[in-house]
Order: structure tokens, then sequence, then C-alpha cells
């Protein structure tokens, strides 16, 4: 018996094809569930970031192995320093979140509960951080030699060149991960705050705990000093091949992270794309040659523009009300992937600048 195709309701290749996408759909949602399992596990609870970025499972997955490597794998630096730098760097743009997520690892991995009390509890070398903390997250340009060598010079409660490298990239991680809370609306869902037996302070909040200060800082100032141009300064000549020899591996997680936020799906067009990425990176200074700042103007509009800046620079739900997106057509999804190209991008910028500094001290 002979089957004529001609007559078909449907072409084989077609219902092949179909089959495939289905597969490949089912696969990437398998792939987010387990991301999400795997977080649910870790935390013993499924936070709001996770959530937010589960819709980009591959991102997602290069996300959650950075940030496990820099706070839980081999590095210079105990476990009890890493979430305590973590909590200084969200304290900076008052990230309840953040904050009092990395409160209550500081007190599980054996933390000393007195150092919630405030900066001048906590230990001279971690309390000599400080300044570059403040540098990092509001104007990373001014990040220089001198700040460096402070920290690096000879004494009992200096700094090493690995654990330096190592504290700068975690406080870049979590000021750029502020800016991803801050622009998703996930400092609201915060964790409750660990409770410090010894006593604190009246009107004590634990994101003024790591602040040095408690006063507010002013709004950073745009970039005065010469421009960070790509060809005397980039991450894949330079920066790439620095952290990685003083941080093993870190300089490949970290790339993988830049390398899958490039490759993530976007419905609009790919200028647009990088219309935004250089629009962050011309707010911290940087430049590119070879770009077309014209571009900028003529793809982003003005409520994008404002958008952008805000989650950006000022990352702080405390001071800052953050206006919405008013960016058409504007989906859900394309607001985390904005979020997510926004985080990536603060995250390159203020690691160019700290290891700039370094390779300065190194070469000096």
């Amino acid at each position: 018996m002979i089957i004529c195709t001609k007559k078909m309701d449907y072409r084989l290749g077609s219902q092949c094809q179909f089959i495939q996408n289905q597969v490949m759909v089912n696969s990437e949602k398998d792939r987010a569930s387990l991301l999400c399992m795997k977080a649910l596990a870790n935390r013993g609870r499924l936070d709001t970031v996770s959530q937010q970025m589960a819709s980009h499972p591959q991102y997602l997955e290069s996300f959650l192995r950075t940030q496990h490597y820099i706070l839980y794998m081999d590095g210079p630096l105990p476990l009890h320093y890493r979430h305590y730098i973590a909590i200084m760097a969200a304290a900076r743009h008052h990230c309840r979140y953040l904050v009092s997520l990395h409160s209550a690892q500081f007190l599980r991995v054996g933390g000393d509960p007195l150092w919630l009390q405030g900066l001048e509890a906590a230990p001279l070398r971690l309390r000599h951080l400080d300044h570059i903390n403040k540098v990092l997250a509001h104007q990373p340009w001014l990040t220089a030699h001198s700040h460096m060598q402070a920290l690096l010079k000879t004494g009992e409660q200096c700094w090493s060149l690995a654990e330096l490298v190592q504290a700068v990239v975690l406080l870049a991680h979590c000021h750029s991960l502020c800016s991803f809370i801050f622009g998703s609306g996930s400092d609201s869902d915060t964790t409750p705050t660990p409770r410090v037996h010894h006593g604190t302070p009246p009107g004590y909040c634990l994101c003024d705990a790591a602040n040095g200060n408690t006063a507010l800082s002013p709004p950073p100032a745009g970039p005065t000093e010469k421009t960070l141009r790509r060809r005397d300064y980039s991450w894949e000549d330079h920066g790439f091949s620095l952290v990685n020899r003083l941080y093993s591996d870190i300089g490949h997680l970290l790339d993988e992270r830049f390398r899958n936020v490039a490759s993530l799906p976007f419905p609009h067009s790919p200028d647009l794309k990088r219309a935004i990425w250089n629009y962050i990176h011309c707010i911290y200074g940087i430049r590119y040659d070879d770009y077309d700042y014209g571009e900028v103007n003529r793809l982003l509009e003005r409520g994008l523009k404002l958008y952008i800046k805000a989650v950006a620079c000022y990352p702080d739900s405390s001071k800052t009300p953050l206006c919405p997106l008013s960016w058409a057509p504007v989906k859900a999804s394309d607001k985390v992937h904005v979020n997510l190209l926004v985080m990536e991008a603060r995250l390159q910028a203020e690691l160019l600048y700290a290891l700039r500094a370094i390779t300065q001290y190194m070469i000096a």
C-alpha cells in the first residue's frame, strides 16, 4: 500500500521542527526549574532575585555559579569576612534585602554578632576597606593607585594582594546586584533581620551597621577625571588576565556572565542592546572609540535613559523613588533583560577601575 503524502494536512518536516522546538522549550523550563530548586535547597527559600532571573536560565546558572564561588569556594578570605564585606557593600545603597541575607549568613558561618552593631566594632582590616567601598559604590572612576597602596602597605593590618582582589570582586558584585534588586523591586522581599544577642544601640538599623557613617552620602557626580578609553584598559585585554591570575578561576566565571548577558535573546534591535550597555559605561566614564554615541540618543528614549541611570547610579529605595520604566513597548521580560544589562555593565565598570588601580600599584 502506497501512502501519498501530498494530501496530508501537515508537512513532516514542519512537524519534526515543531517537536524539536517543544523539546527545546521543555528543556529550558526544566533547566530553570532545576536552578530554582538548587537555589531553594541552598537558602531554604526561593528568593525573588532567582525568580526574576529564572526567565533566563543560562544566565541564572552562570550567576549562581559565580556567586557561590565568591562566597563559599576557594579563596584567601575566611567565610565570615566575605559575608561582612557583602554587608558593607549592600549597606552603601541601603539594600535591606542583601544586608539581611548576608547578616544571617555571617552569623551562620560563625561571625561575631558584635560586628553587626557597626563598622567600628569590626576588625581594623575591615574598617580600612570602608573607603574603597565608598569610592567603588559611588564614584568608581576616582579609584586610584593610592587607595590600593594604603591597603597593601606593610603592617599587621595590611591586606595581601590576593585578599584585596577577592574583596574588590565581592564589593563590585554586591554593588551591581543592588542595582538589579532595586530595578526589579526585590528589596521588598526582605528576610527577617537576624537578632543580635548582645544588644543594639537606639535607632539601630542593619543598613547602617557596615556603612562607615549614618549620614546620607551626596549623590555621585559624573566622571571629571580623564575618560577611561577601552583601548587603554579593557576587560578582554587587561582585566580578565589580571583577576584570573590573582584570584584563580574567577576571571573565567565573570567572563561567562558577561558573555551570557550579551548573548541573551533580545526582542528588539541588537543595536539597542549595545546602546544600553555603552550608555551605562558612558555614565561611568568608559568610552569606546569605535562607537558612534549619537546612536544612544537616537535609540534610547528619554524615559529609558532616566530609568537606566537611576538603577545604575542611585539604587537606594530609601532615597530614590524608582521611576517606572516608561519604555514602549515594555514587557516584564524586557525589564528583567534591561536590569541584567545594567547589573553586568556596572559590575564590569567597577572591576575595570579597581583592576586598573591594582595594575598601577603593581608596576609602580
